[in-house]
């Protein structure tokens, strides 16, 4: 279950309704998927072939097709992180920069864990949104933020996108953001 942290003041929210409420404020939508839906064999699978991936894409194919019917996206892939992920590294680095898109950035997670940083409203300020399999997260478009992967290092998450090329990132210089 997903859990926030409020980068001002280290305030952490827990439990579905409040994180829901919480980021529903920050104009973040919030959605849980039943993760124990995938074969077990999947569950913990940070390397996988196109046919296991195509196998979670079928899993949760009602869902997928739930959350783009209702919010106008069109295409969808999986994309799998681990330390077997080759220049891993390198990829990290262009995730963690603030940034923001012309359409929303949406991740459901199917394993591992995530972390989105966001830029929220004056009041909040940033805040870290830790994400584990079951969390779904749909940021806004042009909503500063970034995402990487929490200490674990693995994931496996359904990506959803409007335009069928994928995002685009534009980079967001903000003096206010600090990287703790």
């Amino acid at each position: 279950m997903a859990e926030i942290r409020i980068r001002n003041t280290n305030e952490r929210i827990q439990g579905e309704d409040n994180v829901k409420s919480f980021l529903e404020n920050q104009e973040v939508l919030y959605e849980h998927w039943n993760p124990t839906k995938l074969p077990a064999e999947l569950q913990e699978k940070f390397v996988l072939s196109d046919e296991e991936k195509q196998q979670i894409l079928n899993t949760f194919d009602a869902e997928i097709r739930d959350l783009a019917g209702r919010r106008g996206y069109k295409t969808w892939d999986l994309i799998a992180l681990s330390d077997a992920t080759p220049n891993l590294n390198e990829l990290l680095k262009k995730f963690e920069q603030v940034h923001t898109h012309t359409e929303d950035e949406v991740r459901a997670i199917t394993a591992g864990k995530g972390i989105f940083i966001i830029k929220g409203s004056e009041d909040v300020g940033y805040f870290d949104v830790e994400l584990e399999a079951g969390d779904v997260i749909s940021v806004p478009e042009n909503k500063a933020h970034f995402f990487t992967l929490m200490e674990n290092r693995k994931i496996v998450a359904v990506r959803l996108f409007i335009e069928t090329e994928g995002w685009i990132a534009h980079p967001y210089d903000d003096p206010a953001f600090q990287k703790a």
